[in-house]
């Protein structure tokens, strides 16, 4: 048996574009990516802080530095240029896994989409 987990998290990201003329993803800035561990192609879960909707897209790379968050295709409908959003991506692990593992979670700046350097 295995169980879904968090495995990543891009907390609190501002949409800076929304492309309905784009087979569907979303890009995000490499640097976001990076640092929260998702992969091109991975499939990543979107909450909109701003108005409620739930939904998932596969990510592709941004370029680096640039605070990109694009919603494209379909998804574009969801989202609003400005909302605020979280990002997330699961595991398939064991329980016993699971057990011992933690996150990455990144709490970028919300007004810039750039990493906060601590």
């Amino acid at each position: 048996m295995t169980i879904d987990i968090l495995k990543s998290k891009i907390h609190r990201v501002t949409v800076t574009q929304a492309r309905l003329d784009y087979i569907g993803s979303i890009t995000i800035d490499r640097d976001l990516m990076d640092a929260a561990g998702i992969f091109p192609g991975e499939r990543v879960y979107i909450v909109d802080n701003n108005n409620g909707e739930r939904f998932d897209t596969y990510a592709i790379e941004g370029e680096r530095g640039s605070g990109v968050i694009c919603l494209n295709g379909a998804a574009a409908r969801k989202v609003q240029v400005g909302d605020v959003v979280i990002i997330m991506a699961y595991a398939h692990v064991t329980p016993e896994e699971a057990a011992g593992f933690s996150p990455k979670v990144i709490f970028p700046d919300t007004a810039t989409n750039r990493l906060v350097k601590i």
